[in-house]
């Protein structure tokens, strides 16, 4: 009787502790790129062309995507579905294509979990580079915001994002 107070008091410990960590989540990460605005912006903003650079396509080609309206444009749509459990299911919606400065997306994931975020790329000119910052913003839902204290989130998006902004910087600079 005694194991299950404890355990019912460390749940509750835990419940507790989840009301004081923050449920938002804010990524950020940037790299310079060794061409003009111009030409980065014809790599980021259409969905089509941000597949060729995004992680999450290298790790499943064989993804089923349906795309509603047309790419390139606000309102476009591209949904996917994999069977790669790190990659799920869900869609991406152009908010805001401001060329050649800024795009802005909402993500909708589906699967392995329902989650929203709002996500952006941002071109900067700085003398003969373009500093490409991606990013996204979202919220956990309570008491799984508690996970924040027992995972590196900003690691495992560090080495996705990476490899992305590294692939762009590949194809923008060739």
């Amino acid at each position: 009787m005694i194991v299950i107070y404890i355990i019912g008091a460390i749940v509750l410990l835990l419940l507790i502790i989840a009301l004081f960590v923050s449920k938002e989540m804010l990524y950020e990460k940037s790299i310079a790129v060794a061409a003009p605005a111009s030409k980065v912006w014809k790599q980021v903003s259409s969905h089509k062309a941000m597949d060729q650079w995004s992680p999450w396509d290298a790790r499943d080609p064989n993804m089923q995507k349906t795309l509603t309206g047309t790419d390139g444009t606000v309102g476009a749509k591209q949904a996917w579905v994999s069977k790669e459990k790190n990659v799920g299911e869900g869609s991406q919606t152009f908010l805001t294509l401001d060329e050649p400065r800024l795009v802005e997306t909402r993500i909708e994931f589906l699967k392995p979990f329902k989650s929203r975020a709002n996500a952006w790329v941002k071109l900067t000119e700085e003398k003969k580079d373009t500093i490409v910052t991606w990013g996204f913003k979202s919220t956990m839902p309570y008491p799984m915001n508690l996970m924040k204290l027992f995972m590196n989130f900003e690691k495992s998006m560090d080495k996705d994002f990476g490899q992305g902004l590294n692939k762009l910087k590949d194809i923008c600079e060739k």
